[in-house]
C-alpha cells in the first residue's frame, strides 16, 4: 500500500510510521487520519511486528490541523461552516478523525511516540494516543486552541495526567517542554534531542523480545480500565464541543467575519510556529507555517486581551508575554 502523507517501514520487529508533510510541520490534512489508521492496521496484521514507533518528519512531530484546508479554503469547508452550521456534520467529521487517531490506542501492539519539535493542537491529539512517549527536552506539547477555538477530541489529557493537570493544561492552553511533561506524568521520559533516537531504540529493543500475545494482553487489560471509566463517552462530548467552540459567539468565526481576515493578518506578522520550531519554508518564501495554532494567533491579534501561554512571546502590535 502506498501513502501520500506518511511513511511506513518495518525492520527487526519494529514498524515505524512517520508523519510526512514536513513542509507544513506535518499538519493534518484530509488524508492523514485515514492513512495513519491504515498503517497501524498493516502493523497489526504483520506477525513480524511487535512494536510500533510513531514519529514526525522534518522539524517537528505535528503542528495540528492544516488550516489551509480545514478553515481557509474558498467556500464551505467542514471545519468552518457558514452560519447557521450543522453540528451533526461537524461531529461526524471529527469523530471519524478521532476514531482514526485512536487506532494507536486500539492496536494490540505497543505504540511508542517519539516527539521532537512541536506536538501541538491536533498533533497532541495524535501523540497522546500512543502507549508510551519519549520526548526531546526542548520539544513542546500542548493544546493552545483550548483558549479560544477548540477542544482536544481524543481527550487523552485526563487519562494521562489526572484531573488537576488536565484542567491546568486546558484552562491555560499552555505549551510545556519535555522535562515538565515528564514531571507531570504526561510522557514516559524526556531526553536531550541528541539522545532521542537511541532512547527510543533502546525501549523498542527491550519490548520487542516479549511475545506478541503477552504484549496484547497487557495492553488490553490496562486500556479497558480507562474505557470502563468512560473514555469513549468523554470523547463524544469532546468531539461535539470542539465543533461548538469553532462556531461559538466568541470564536473567530462567531465574531462577524474575523476568521479568515484575522488569520491572514496573523500570517503577515509571523512566520514561525508557537511550538518554537521555525518554519524553513516560511523563512524562504515569506509565509508562515500552516499549523493549527494559527487559529490561536489570529484570535489573539483580533482580541489582544487574551493572554498567551506563560513564557511565550508573539511579535506584532498586540504582542506581550506573561
Amino acid at each position: 500500500m502506498s501513502f501520500e502523507t506518511i511513511l511506513y517501514d518495518v525492520d527487526q520487529r519494529v514498524a515505524t510510521i512517520t508523519l510526512n508533510r514536513p513542509a507544513v510541520l506535518n499538519a493534518i490534512n484530509g488524508k492523514m487520519p485515514t492513512e495513519l489508521r491504515q498503517a497501524v492496521e498493516m502493523a497489526d496484521a504483520d506477525a513480524s511486528v511487535h512494536v510500533i514507533v510513531l514519529q514526525g518528519a522534518g522539524k517537528g512531530f505535528c503542528g495540528g490541523y492544516d488550516l489551509a484546508e480545514y478553515a481557509e479554503a474558498e467556500g464551505e469547508v467542514a471545519g468552518s461552516q457558514d452560519m447557521p452550521w450543522d453540528p451533526t456534520l461537524d461531529y461526524a467529521m471529527m469523530a471519524r478523525n478521532t476514531h482514526d487517531f485512536m487506532s494507536l490506542w486500539r492496536s494490540p501492539k505497543p505504540v511508542i511516540g517519539k516527539i521532537h519539535g512541536a506536538a501541538v493542537a491536533g498533533g497532541s491529539d495524535i501523540a497522546l494516543c500512543c502507549d508510551l512517549i519519549i520526548m526531546a527536552d526542548e520539544a513542546r506539547i500542548g493544546y493552545p486552541p483550548a483558549r479560544v477555538w477548540g477542544m482536544p477530541t481524543t481527550m487523552m489529557w485526563v487519562v494521562r495526567v489526572g484531573i488537576e493537570n488536565a484542567k491546568r493544561m486546558l484552562f491555560t492552553g499552555d505549551l510545556i517542554n519535555g522535562p515538565e511533561a515528564a514531571a507531570m506524568g504526561l510522557i514516559l521520559k524526556s531526553v536531550p534531542a541528541t539522545q532521542l533516537d537511541a532512547e527510543v531504540q533502546a525501549l523498542c529493543d527491550r519490548i520487542k523480545g516479549v511475545p506478541r500475545n503477552q504484549l496484547m494482553m497487557s495492553k488490553m487489560s490496562i486500556n479497558q480500565a480507562y474505557e470502563a471509566m468512560g473514555l469513549y463517552n468523554t470523547q463524544r462530548f469532546a468531539n461535539l464541543f470542539d465543533g461548538i467552540a469553532r462556531h461559538s459567539p466568541v470564536s473567530p468565526a462567531g465574531t462577524g467575519g474575523g476568521l479568515q481576515t484575522g488569520r491572514q493578518g496573523a500570517r503577515q506578522r509571523r512566520s514561525d510556529c508557537p511550538g518554537g520550531q521555525q518554519n524553513p519554508v516560511g523563512r524562504a518564501v515569506g509565509k508562515p507555517c500552516y499549523c493549527q495554532c494559527v487559529s490561536f494567533r489570529a484570535w489573539h491579534l483580533r482580541f489582544p486581551v487574551i493572554h498567551l501561554p506563560v513564557g511565550h512571546r508573539m511579535p506584532g502590535p498586540t504582542s506581550h508575554a506573561v
